[in-house]
């Protein structure tokens, strides 16, 4: 939940700065501010043999996921309300259950599948394809799901003897190295003004990652995946003070249905443990 408010704030300043540079541009700058702190953060609190990794191999796939998810979500942006484009990326649960049993080998029971298909019949509610309101923007967030889903899965590849630092630093460090040779086709000259906005985005994005990774990494998919529609709640209130935009009945009504099937998976879960 630390990780999905961090990841809201980051949508936000997204949003604005997308204004102002290509999304491939303001993946670049979050990661090559972040790198250098992060390297510091893992020196001072692991030791440098922390900087070392045993999963070059799953950090590579997870960081070209991570920049092609990324750079959909911020394009959607600048097209959708933060609301909206928040709301359809929540069909990401659905795919991470789906994709657990046969990339993970978890068993997904009944009442989990009737969750996570009743959130995404909420997401259908807020885009209505077949309808004259439909925007073909809105499969920029589909596909920033189906993303999100394939690296929080990946996550669980990664050997336990990794701590949340070290694979907090390969996520910036792979979007770093995988943007910059493509910063001299899109990249647009920098104001200073919006410097420290940059800065925010690299530290909330950073720690969002780092946060949800780790959620992922201690427990089930299938009962953390469906903390993600709190985001839901941040990107309506953060669109509403910053662009006044309020989302119509449509996407209210399907927001709750998506936060509704999450709630009803976290109970399961929860009831089964006890």
């Amino acid at each position: 939940m630390g990780g999905v408010a961090c990841l809201s704030a980051s949508d936000a300043l997204a949003k604005w700065l997308g204004d102002f540079y290509p999304a491939i541009q303001l993946l670049f700058l979050r990661g090559a501010v972040a790198v250098p702190l992060m390297v510091l953060l893992v020196v001072w609190c692991e030791g440098s043999p922390a900087l070392l990794t045993r999963n070059l191999q799953v950090h590579t796939i997870r960081g070209v996921l991570n920049l092609v998810s990324a750079c959909s979500f911020y394009f959607g942006l600048t097209l959708l309300p933060l609301a909206e484009a928040t709301a359809i990326a929540f069909a990401a649960p659905l795919f991470v259950i789906a994709l657990s049993l046969p990339l993970l080998g978890e068993r997904v029971e009944r009442q989990r599948w009737l969750g996570a298909l009743a959130g995404f019949a909420g997401v259908l509610i807020v885009v209505r394809p077949g309808s004259a309101s439909f925007q073909p923007a809105a499969l920029l967030p589909l596909a920033t799901a189906i993303g999100y889903a394939l690296m929080m899965l990946t996550a669980r590849k990664i050997k336990g003897t990794e701590s949340m630092l070290t694979t907090m630093l390969y996520i910036v460090l792979a979007q770093a190295v995988l943007s910059v040779g493509l910063q001299p086709w899109y990249w647009e000259p920098m104001q200073a003004t919006h410097l420290p906005a940059i800065m925010a985005l690299s530290l909330f994005s950073t720690l969002g990652l780092g946060l949800i990774t780790q959620g992922f990494r201690i427990g089930p998919v299938a009962v953390v995946a469906p903390f993600d529609y709190c985001g839901l709640i941040w990107a309506a209130l953060l669109g509403w003070l910053f662009w006044n935009e309020l989302p119509d009945a449509w996407t209210y009504a399907g927001g709750l249905v998506i936060m509704a099937s999450g709630l009803y998976i976290c109970f399961r879960e929860t009831r089964g443990s006890r």
